[in-house]
């Protein structure tokens, strides 16, 4: 980060100070206050979260972040050097889980703001992000959860429920802890753009939901406040998108912890029991008697003339595999 304070310092013409903001697991940020009394955020980011497959590309965020600040949401991009940008300080509250629990509706309203700007300049899927995970615990002996891919079978019903009627790709974020979501004023704006990319924008919605533990009848408010209707498909769509996400990003932390190894020992934090509380949420969802019922829902109903049987067994198709 000195090299990085220097360049700022030097563009800015002026003392500038800086204060490091602590909670971020990836790359480094810090609040930056010039002699003038302008306020910027220094984001440095660091080439190995991406090379860990824990981010996206360097360019591709950067570009990204470039779109989001177009679309409204995200913050401006105000100077750019290598590795590092300076950023728009937002100056406003950065929400809690409780805080997410009670703004269903503005942070359904950032989200589409977000999804009708510039689209990204790369795709992701959650599933093929699953994947390579489970391929790099595999390759570098890390942990995976006890019982893991007992669910795969699992993961692969969701995924041909949802491929059944896809929604069209829009700009997501991917990421929305509650951390990453600012309220300004009586907006929301979105921050940190690491794992952005066109998706479903009922992932965004689930994801935003499995960050803040939402149970199913908020996760229905935030379904209904983004997609301006009450169609359960389209709320089954955000609770799968919501499994996918604990069970996916449980893996994200057993990577992070075995691959960078020093941002983690630097870290207070628990790797381990976060990973193990996301996928014990997944589990809870997918051993819900309602489970089957949401697939059927986004298939777009139940098996003729049995309403309130079983859902039919799922055709052949593509199937999440572990790695040999």
């Amino acid at each position: 980060m000195p090299d990085a304070l220097a360049d700022v310092r030097r563009w800015a013409g002026q003392p500038v100070t800086e204060t490091p903001i602590k909670g971020g697991l990836s790359h480094r940020i810090a609040r930056l206050d010039a002699a003038d009394g302008q306020h910027w955020l220094l984001r440095v980011l660091d080439p190995r979260v991406s090379q860990a497959g824990l981010g996206i590309p360097i360019d591709q965020e950067i570009a990204n972040t470039l779109r989001a600040a177009e679309a409204g949401v995200g913050p401006r991009i105000l100077y750019r050097m290598p590795g590092a940008l300076l950023l728009e300080y937002l100056d406003g509250a950065t929400l809690d889980a409780r805080d997410v629990r009670t703004l269903p509706e503005p942070i359904a309203a950032a989200c589409r703001r977000l999804h009708a700007g510039p689209r990204f300049v790369n795709d992701f899927s959650i599933f093929r992000k699953l994947e390579e995970f489970l391929t790099l615990c595999h390759t570098h002996g890390l942990r995976v959860p006890d019982g893991y891919e007992d669910r795969l079978p699992a993961v692969a019903r969701i995924e041909r429920a949802l491929a059944a009627h896809p929604l069209p790709a829009v700009p997501c974020h991917n990421d929305l802890l509650p951390g990453n979501l600012i309220r300004c004023g009586t907006e929301i704006r979105i921050v940190d753009y690491q794992l952005s990319g066109n998706n479903d924008p009922a992932f965004e919605l689930g994801d935003i939901a499995a960050e803040a533990d939402y149970d199913p009848d908020l996760a229905g408010r935030l379904a209904r406040a983004y997609f301006g209707e009450d169609d359960p498909r389209l709320i089954a769509r955000v609770r799968l998108n919501l499994i996918m996400s604990n069970l996916t990003w449980s893996l994200w932390f057993s990577v992070h912890h075995g691959l960078l190894r020093e941002q983690a020992a630097a870290a207070d934090f628990d790797y381990d029991a976060e990973a193990a509380d996301k996928f014990a949420r997944a589990v809870r969802d997918l051993d819900d008697p309602g489970f089957g019922r949401l697939v059927d829902d986004v298939r777009g109903g139940r098996a003729p003339g049995n309403p309130d049987g079983p859902p039919p067994d799922d055709p052949p198709g593509h199937r999440v595999r572990p790695p040999m």
